[in-house]
């Protein structure tokens, strides 16, 4: 990100935006943040070269695909050097299960995502870790039961305009 380049309100609305439908036309776009769409479209292109925009996806409703398991895991390394973090890190990043991994203050190290197939699925991939020597000192995991309020989409505009 260029630390000298401020984002105007309007660039804040096209973020907002963007977060709510990444697949509307430019046009549509233009209209809803009061921009002709040339202007429009080449604050999106400066938004995207300047890293703001990272990427477009789709959410998937994993519901509609089967059941699947969501835990919650805190875990407490053995050691606390710069090493130990980027071995842990490092072979996270490799467990495509894991959606989320927060470095944290307080009681544990981390806070972890899961997304799995099922309870197994997810003892397997801890005790893969735990056999791969990465680091874990104790982890407690949180099944969740329910979701009954999950958000996609920043508060862009309230927190930054």
């Amino acid at each position: 990100m260029n630390a000298s380049f401020r984002l105007d309100r309007i660039d804040l609305r096209i973020l907002a935006e963007l977060q709510l439908n990444g697949r509307i036309s430019n046009v549509e776009l233009a209209g809803r943040v009061h921009l002709s769409p040339s202007p429009c479209l080449a604050r999106v292109k400066r938004l995207q070269s300047l890293g703001y925009i990272s990427g477009y996806t789709a959410v998937i409703n994993l519901a509609q695909l089967g059941e699947v398991l969501t835990v919650f895991t805190e875990v407490t390394l053995k050691n606390h050097r710069q090493v130990d973090f980027a071995r842990f890190q490092t072979a996270l990043s490799k467990e495509e299960c894991c959606l989320e991994c927060h470095l944290i203050s307080g009681g544990h190290d981390y806070l972890l995502k899961f997304v799995t197939a099922g309870i197994a699925d997810y003892q397997r991939i801890m005790e893969s870790l735990i056999e791969r020597d990465v680091g874990i000192d104790k982890y407690f995991s949180y099944v969740v039961i329910k979701s009954p309020l999950i958000r996609h989409n920043m508060p862009i505009e309230r927190i930054f305009g």
